[in-house]
């Protein structure tokens, strides 16, 4: 008699090269070049629908994507890089938030530039201060935000080409507005094209009419372009440190459970905070809690970088932070913050 119990299915995909198209719909990124003119919001919806119309052509049976997600809202009138996750892997949209952006603007100057133009400008790059604008969807309080580089391409009589490397949440509109009142004379955004979310760029951006070409010949049989439009969702973490961890470990974690040691099979040194490093190295002996697993808050170190856990075969299992020794015999690793399966 079959055991009722090795009937439910395997939490765990298969691997990112073998899916079936249906499971790369539903656990996908598409590397969208955003056009002029809808809002990111409506682009997002026209995606959903594309996707949601091939699904219920090639597996009527399955769910639909239940949505997707963006890498960052774009004013309707700014074009460019709009990575968009698909079905489940809405669940990892935090990682945009990890990396940086990049834009290329123009700066629309209210007077001639002056001589030290360059050196103004140059000034902008690093640490600097930001109020978001009274139309931003946040609470206007001052914060701090890192323009990465900060170059002038060209300037022809009262505008200027910038590139611009930020932090996530950067308001280029103000940067531009702040360079002007710098210069004396006033400036503010023409056009603005986004350039770059990591882990993507420009380099590979494919179009809606890309995107439902590829899904109407799928829907005929033929996926070969729609592979290359639509990517596995794991190809929107490959800028994160990694965490491999066993199969068994993996299907823990599809309940709930943390990444223990004994399901660590390499982690990178990236994603090791120096706390936990600086333990392991000075202390093999610390103090364990009541179930035998180390201590899991993070006061040692406010702020481990988000990993990302794969399993050997290169599916992703989930997001979280390392907070314990990958070393030692027992104790939690890695604490969850999404369960990806």
């Amino acid at each position: 008699m079959t055991d009722p119990f090795d009937a439910d299915p395997d939490p765990l995909r298969a691997p990112p090269g073998e899916r079936s198209v249906p499971e790369l719909l539903r656990f996908g990124v598409v590397n969208l070049d955003k056009p002029a003119g809808p809002s990111s919001h409506q682009v997002s919806a026209w995606v959903r629908d594309a996707i949601d119309e091939t699904l219920a052509t090639l597996d009527p049976e399955g769910p639909p994507t239940r949505g997707v997600a963006h890498s960052g809202t774009l004013d309707p009138k700014v074009t460019g890089c709009l990575p968009t996750l698909t079905g489940d892997a809405t669940r990892m949209a935090q990682v945009f938030l990890e990396g940086a952006k990049e834009y290329v603007a123009v700066l629309e100057l209210h007077g001639s530039p002056p001589s030290d133009f360059r050196e103004v400008v140059a000034e902008f790059e690093g640490e600097i201060y930001q109020k978001p604008p009274r139309k931003s969807a946040v609470s206007r309080r001052l914060r701090t935000r890192t323009v990465h580089e900060l170059d002038l391409l060209e300037v022809a009589d009262r505008r200027a080409l910038l590139r611009i490397r930020c932090e996530s949440g950067t308001y280029v509109r103000k940067l531009c507005h702040d360079i002007g009142l710098a210069t004396g004379g006033g400036a503010h955004m023409g056009h603005l094209r986004r350039s770059a979310t990591d882990p993507f760029d420009d380099r590979d951006l494919r179009t809606l009419q890309d995107l439902v070409d590829a899904l109407a010949w799928a829907g005929d049989g033929d996926d070969a372009l729609l592979r290359e439009v639509v990517r596995p969702a794991e190809d929107a973490l490959a800028h994160l440190p990694a965490v491999t961890v066993a199969r068994s470990a993996a299907r823990s974690v599809a309940t709930g459970a943390p990444v223990y040691a004994p399901g660590v099979i390499d982690v990178d040194d990236a994603a090791i905070p120096a706390a936990v490093r600086d333990d392991a190295s000075n202390d093999s002996d610390a103090p364990t809690d009541t179930d035998g697993d180390a201590p899991t808050d993070r006061d040692t170190d406010p702020d481990p970088p988000l990993a990302a856990c794969f399993t050997p075969d290169g599916t992703a299992v989930c997001l979280g932070r390392v907070v314990g020794d990958p070393d030692a015999e027992n104790g939690t690793v890695v604490a969850l913050e999404r369960v990806l399966l």
